[in-house]
This record gives C-alpha cells, structure tokens and sequence, in this order.
C-alpha cells in the first residue's frame, strides 16, 4: 500500500465533505468511476453490504419471501400506465438510444412497472395471495445534483421488495413490518438511531397511498432517509390489470405494497461512526473484526510470531499481519483508517508476561488481557464498543431534536443544523412556503407513535393534530 494514501489531512468538524471523500478513498471504500455520477465499490465496502444483506435475507427467510431478479430494461409503454409514477420518475430515466424494439427501452430506476407486468400473468386466484418477491439489484436513476459516493451517485445497488395482498389491512400490517425490520438493521446491525413515521403527501413515493419512512441526522445537521416502505393501494394493480378470483368468485383488486433500502447505509455507516483516524465499524457489521499485530525484534521474532498465530486461531474472524516490510506503527494507522474493531499488540515483553495488549478502535482504550482469557473477553470487548457506538449516536440525536413553535424558531434551529420538531398542517403549500423560507429544509416524517393533539401550523397557523420532523437533507 502506497503510503501516501495514509491518514486524513482534514478534520471531521472543519471539512465534513472533504473529510468523508477522504474516508470513503482512504480507506478503500470506494472510487470515482470514469463516468460522472458514478462509483467503484471496493472490497472493503462491499463486504459491508454483503453482511447487510445476510442479515436482511434473514428476515425474508422468516417471512417466506423469496429472492428474484427482474430485467434491467423497462418498455415505456410500462412508465405510462401508472401516471402519477410516469411523472415522478420521468427527470431520472436514462434511455437506450440504440434498440431492435418497437418501443423506447430505459434502464429501471426502480421495478414496480417490469414486476408488475408479469404479476398480472401470475396471480389468478385468491390461493395466490398473498404474492410476495424480493430481488436484489443495481437501479439507475439520472441525477443532475451533486453525487456523493453512497449517498448519492446514478447508479446504487438495493433490495426491492413487492408485495400483492387480498385485503387493505394486509397490506399495511406488513408494509409496516418491513418498516420495523429495517429499523433493527439500522439500530442493531449499523449502530444507527433512527426515527421513524409517514411521509407527506409530497414527499411521499410517486405512485403510493402512502410512504413510511426511517431517518436519522448525519453529524453535518442533515437528514438521511434510510429506507422506505410504500403502501401503493390499487392504482398500479388496476394500470397493470392485477386482479383475483376471490373464495366466492369475484374478480378483485388486489393491495400492493413495494419496500426497499440502499448502499446508501454504508455512507450513513461511515458518517455517524468515523473520526480523524478514518473508519470506525460497528462490529457486526466488520468482516474481520480483530486484527493481531506482532512487535517483531531479530531475537524474540520466531516466539512471538509463534504466539501470535495461536492467538489467531483461537479467535474468530480475526487476521495476522506478520509483514515484516512495514512498522507495527505504520499498521496500527492503516487498520485505524480502515475501521478494524480492535487490534492487539504482542511484543517479547507480553510474551514473557503471558498478556497481550487490546486496543479498541471507537475509544482507543488499551488494556492488557492475558492471553489465555482473550477467547472469553474478546467477544464481550466487541459486543460493548457495538452498544457504546449505538449510545453515542443515539445521544447526538437526541440532543440535535429540538421543539420549535413558530418561523423564527424553524428557522433557527435549522440554520443551527438541528432536527425541528413542530406542529404542521400537511399541506403542500405551506411545506413548499417552509422550504423556501428556510432555505432548503423538508419534512422528514411524522411519527406513528404519537399520540394527535390539538395544535396550529407552525407556518399558516390552521389546525395542526401531529407534529412533524423538519430538516435539510441528502
């Protein structure tokens, strides 16, 4: 590894833009690719959100929802049939020029349309029901705006899940399941805090009834939506002719719902977690979890090496870095930068003590184990710098959530970079009004928790029963 590609040159707190590119380069997660907007995800990344994605086909398993894979090429004629979706998505769709079809080819920006037109030649009767798939997949969507690597780039992987139910009730009992799963993947598996609830009218997904959402605040003050879940009622099985033969024998709409996540989580990862040293992992989440660092000297170097492989296979998911070209000193920064949980050092003078010492990453706290208690206190040491991750976050968020009553206050707390909490009316207007007064702030969601309450607008002062969440976002 060149060694000029090692460490940050620019602080979390002073550049966070600069910073973040920096880790995500640094720290082999990812790089530019020769076309703008889009990204080389690297194996450090990607081994990222193959954990992520044991853990989610985890959760399809239990619920008896099948992985598949859908073409990457949709016929326009298919935008069309849905056409508040058309609307929606018709800015962001990357087109074939050159094509032996009838009609215009675009590469899918999300697969509602091409799913949906083989549901309709699948489903026939009430035993059919409910319909349930799930695919893993690259989408492409055109963006003009700024991209940043996982958080906003053309092209991003995800899960896409989409679902066919007899009744409304079904359909929203589980579109708010998978809500609920996709906060435990960002709560337990990433270490993220997140609030959850629906969207507004016009930031719901185009197409649906309805949208719920999990968010969380970024270290910068902005909001990043984590996954979505669409209650998308009857219009599309109605534009793609979905229909069943229910028990008594008659032909019916069916409810449908669609869910997904993205790469977008390993940035949201690598935001919340990272210092000025480079990535920090939550350890379920790291590939390898421990890394053993040797303290070689000419004399002592066969008996410790000879430890320190021991060590290593007593372990699990840990690595043994007996390079001898580099200093423990220059490993200690390169698998700082790359997030590794925790490191242990043994030189001669822990091995004539029996110990090792173990550093972790999140605090950067040494202790002296022995080493025939690193088996049992290995683990521990990874299950709290999980919690402590977790902790950390969740008090930022917590701290950064602020109740305002009014413009002047919105407008404080979102020019202070804080999450504002207030009564709202819902109205595309006055969010529109909102957002130019502000600068630039949406709604992120309200929450289905709370309990409705008699209150005013924040903006135009009418009957407000929920409070919503208000911030910039990515």
């Amino acid at each position: 590894m060149n060694k000029e590609k090692q460490g940050l040159t620019v602080s979390k707190q002073k550049d966070f833009s600069e910073w973040y590119t920096q880790i995500v380069q640094k720290a082999e997660l990812a790089d530019y690719a020769p076309i703008q907007g889009f990204m080389i995800i690297r194996p450090n990344a990607y081994s990222i959100w193959e954990k992520i994605q044991e853990n989610f086909n985890k959760v399809l398993d239990k619920r008896n929802i099948p992985n598949s894979y859908f073409p990457l090429l949709i016929p326009e004629s298919f935008f069309k049939k849905e056409a508040e979706h058309a609307k929606g998505f018709a800015p962001e769709l990357a087109w074939i020029e050159k094509t032996t079809e009838e009609e215009k080819l675009a590469i899918r920006p999300t697969s509602e349309t091409i799913m949906y037109d083989s549901y309709s030649k699948w489903i026939r009767s009430w035993r059919d029901l409910p319909f349930r798939l799930n695919q893993w997949c690259n989408v492409l969507r055109w963006e003009v705006s700024t991209t940043k690597p996982f958080i906003r780039t053309r092209e991003f992987l995800w899960q896409e899940g989409h679902c066919v139910y007899e009744t409304e009730k079904q359909c929203e009992k589980e579109t708010l399941e998978i809500l609920s799963e996709y906060e435990k993947i960002c709560n337990d598996l990433l270490a993220i805090p997140t609030i959850s609830g629906k969207k507004t009218d016009k930031e719901k997904f185009a197409g649906a009834k309805t949208t719920f959402t999990v968010e969380s605040l970024m270290p910068d003050g902005k909001a990043l939506q984590m996954g979505t879940s669409h209650n998308l009622g009857q219009d599309f099985a109605k534009a793609f002719n979905i229909s069943y033969l229910s028990k008594d024998e008659k032909t019916l709409t069916p409810w449908q719902n669609s869910w997904g996540f993205s790469t977008r989580l390993i940035g949201a990862l690598i935001m919340t977690h990272s210092d000025d040293k480079g990535l920090v992992l939550p350890p379920k989440v790291a590939k390898k979890k421990v890394v053993i660092i040797p303290i070689l000297f000419e004399k002592t170097k066969k008996a410790v090496l000879k430890e320190a492989k021991k060590i290593n296979s007593i372990l699990q998911d840990s690595f043994l870095d007996d390079r001898e070209e580099y200093t423990p000193g220059w490993k200690f920064n390169e698998y700082e930068l790359q997030g590794i949980p925790i490191r242990i050092e043994i030189g001669p003078k822990d091995l004539a003590k029996k110990q090792t010492i173990v550093v972790r990453r999140d605090n950067n706290e040494k202790k002296s184990i022995k080493i025939s208690n690193l088996k049992k206190e290995i683990p521990k040491i990874l299950d709290d710098i999980q919690e402590s991750l977790y902790k950390k976050a969740k008090k930022f968020l917590d701290s950064s959530i602020v109740e305002v009553k009014d413009m002047n206050s919105l407008i404080k707390t979102i020019n202070q970079k804080k999450l504002a909490k207030t009564y709202f009316c819902g109205s595309e207007e006055c969010e529109d009004w909102i957002k130019d007064k502000t600068k630039g702030a949406t709604s992120r969601c309200s929450p289905l928790d709370q309990k409705p309450k008699k209150n005013r607008c924040v903006y135009c002062n009418k009957e407000a029963n929920n409070y919503t969440y208000f911030s910039k976002s990515y």
